[in-house]
């Protein structure tokens, strides 16, 4: 590791279906011995069953609240940037705000909570989407996907678990926030 420079950040393009560069990390963290068609093809399935299965639920949503039948709020979202939605809500109640992180100190060894910084909190959270995704039971990996996604967009499931076992942690050892580096 060279200690001169900073490792320079690649450029990534857009996905190119939705031309969503979240999207187009994510599918990349799916993507297994360098098959980035069958990681898009995944990807892309498990964004059309949240749609299908988005748009059942809003329309369940949407009768249970207005009792007049008035769907005007679900004719404006098109189903394409419904599924979309989905993900980034799934991402978004994913992602960490603290962590711990090992310090040394006088030959002592703390755990130190700190905030995430946004690059790692999005790395964090697509990792864990996909490993809780990976253990499910469905048949395939496009059901498995997309039911976490799911799970994770109504604030349920393993990887939100593991947010919030992330920030009990944090908050256990808030006692040495003052070796915060």
């Amino acid at each position: 590791m060279s200690r001169r420079h900073r490792a320079v950040k690649r450029t990534i393009l857009p996905d190119p279906k939705f031309g969503d560069l979240v999207l187009s990390k994510f599918i990349n963290n799916v993507m297994v011995h360098g098959k980035k068609s069958t990681a898009e093809s995944i990807v892309y399935g498990a964004i059309e069953i949240l749609e299908k299965k988005g748009a059942t639920e809003n329309k369940k949503e949407d009768s249970k609240e207005e009792g007049e039948g008035d769907s005007s709020g679900s004719d404006a979202i098109s189903a394409k940037s419904l599924g979309l939605r989905l993900f980034h809500d799934a991402l978004k109640n994913a992602r960490p705000k603290l962590e711990v992180r090992s310090r040394r100190v006088g030959g002592a060894t703390y755990q130190v909570p700190v905030e995430v910084a946004g690059g790692r909190a999005m790395a964090l959270a697509s990792r864990w989407l996909i490993d809780a995704a990976r253990k499910r039971s469905e048949n395939t990996m496009v059901a498995r996907l997309a039911g976490e996604l799911l799970d994770a967009a109504n604030d349920r499931g393993n990887a939100v678990k593991k947010r919030d076992d992330t920030h009990k942690m944090a908050d256990a050892n808030k006692a040495f926030a003052h070796y915060r580096w």
